[in-house]
């Protein structure tokens, strides 16, 4: 449910409308790409955290493979991701949160912070329960969408018709952009399954790792690839392309339009609060994420020490707060609200992700014979070593596809820098990092 809350997030909900009016239709062959990527990805993260559980992750692995210039600049480079997605999704809801009650965001991010550093300084299966709670709210209205959607396809609800395939295939065709529109359509989604990564930080704190592991990799892959096709699928058979657009408010939304075409009762009001919970969902297995990869960094000797320490309840209580003050700090850019502030933050976000995904796909790569040889490979990852090889190829493909686009670029080149500056720090002896 964690990857699932992380991963299934307002992006879903406002920005599916970005890439269908790139692609049109079309946009699930991009979708379907993505998805190939990560659902490759996973497994091959999912067999060496199943083999050898650590909440450092892909970070561990990295330093496993390759050393410690490898571990240290993955984990804090995807530290750097995680807080820059925090600030961007307490921005998203607490400018919800204000606009409900008439007060500046700033009110209710503060109070919300407040809200999640108790939870998070708590026990962790408090965590658990809360966050399951988050996630399964939004899957619960992913599915009522699903289903509401299906009935209007067909015709099954109280005056309507079946709309059959013009839509989908009708007056524009399914790819009335062609390839370009594809292309673009794939920079737009592309990222959308990040986040998902973290299921194998916060299965290495449960209580039996390798099956947690093994049992949320296989799943989490498969249910978050059906709920945005599913999701993208109903859309694109229900409204015409050139109409959708990207959403800036709830009643834009897509998923908005189509259960308003059901006659759903406050559906605007409804779906703003569904958009809330995604982002406090996401927000907050955030900073379980960021504090369990500093601490394991911490321990490994690339973070300061006192970020190991642990309270009687296996809490690590100063890597919280850390991630925590980084949370009010994005209260405190609530509170200066400068022009531009999601585009700012999120603009390295993908950057950043390809930069894991390689570095988790080449740690397989380096690490499988290892593993085979100890012969505790649970979870394994299909056609070694050719598959993980072509999913290193369908990055390197995405990021000249990035390199080409103006708009993208820039996330390519900053995230560069950021990953050149790591590794040169993580030659700094460990007694002086």
């Amino acid at each position: 449910m964690m990857g699932l809350g992380s991963a299934i997030g307002a992006g879903l909900f406002l920005g599916t409308g970005v890439g269908i009016k790139a692609a049109g239709p079309a946009v699930l062959l991009a979708y379907i790409i993505a998805g190939a990527i990560v659902v490759c990805v996973m497994r091959m993260l999912g067999e060496m955290a199943a083999a050898r559980p650590a909440s450092g992750s892909f970070s561990t692995y990295g330093e496993m493979a390759f050393g410690r210039w490898a571990g240290f600049s993955t984990g804090w480079l995807y530290w750097f991701l995680l807080v820059m997605v925090m600030g961007a999704e307490m921005t998203g809801a607490a400018e919800l949160m204000g606009h409900w009650f008439g007060i500046p965001a700033w009110i209710p991010a503060l109070v919300c912070v407040v809200l999640f550093a108790v939870i998070n300084l708590a026990q962790v299966g408090g965590f658990g329960e809360f966050e399951f709670w988050f996630a399964f709210v939004k899957v619960a209205v992913i599915i009522f969408f699903l289903v509401v959607g299906v009935l209007l396809i067909f015709g099954l609800l109280p005056g309507h018709s079946a709309v059959g395939l013009d839509n989908f295939i009708g007056k524009s065709g399914f790819m009335p952009n062609g390839i370009p529109g594809v292309a673009a359509g794939l920079l737009a989604v592309a990222f959308a399954f990040g986040g998902i990564e973290i299921i194998t930080i916060a299965a290495a704190e449960s209580e039996n790792p390798t099956s947690s592991i093994a049992v949320a990799v296989r799943s989490v892959i498969w249910r978050i690839s059906l709920f945005y096709l599913g999701s993208v699928l109903v859309i694109c058979f229900l409204l015409p392309y050139d109409q959708i657009n990207g959403a800036e408010s709830a009643a834009e939304s897509p998923f908005t339009i189509i259960l308003r075409m059901a006659h759903v009762p406050a559906i605007v009001g409804f779906m703003e609060a569904v958009i809330v919970l995604a982002l406090l969902s996401a927000f907050n297995a955030q900073i379980y994420a960021t504090s369990r990869l500093c601490r394991s960094l911490s321990q490994r000797g690339d973070a300061p020490r006192l970020f190991a320490t642990t309270n009687s309840q296996g809490v690590p209580i100063n890597a919280v707060l850390l991630s925590m003050f980084f949370a009010f700090v994005s209260v405190g850019l609530q509170y200066w609200n400068p022009p531009g502030l999601l585009n700012f933050l999120l603009n390295a976000v993908g950057g950043c992700l390809v930069v894991v995904w390689l570095m988790i796909c080449f740690s397989y790569l380096k690490l499988h014979p290892e593993l085979e040889q100890e012969g505790n490979v649970s979870v394994r990852m299909w056609g070694y070593p050719w598959l993980p090889w072509l999913t290193i190829i369908s990055i390197l493909a995405l990021i000249a596809l990035m390199l080409s686009d103006p708009g993208s670029r820039s996330q390519v080149t900053s995230v560069a820098i950021v990953f050149a500056f790591l590794v040169a720090l993580s030659f700094i002896p460990r007694k002086v990092a």
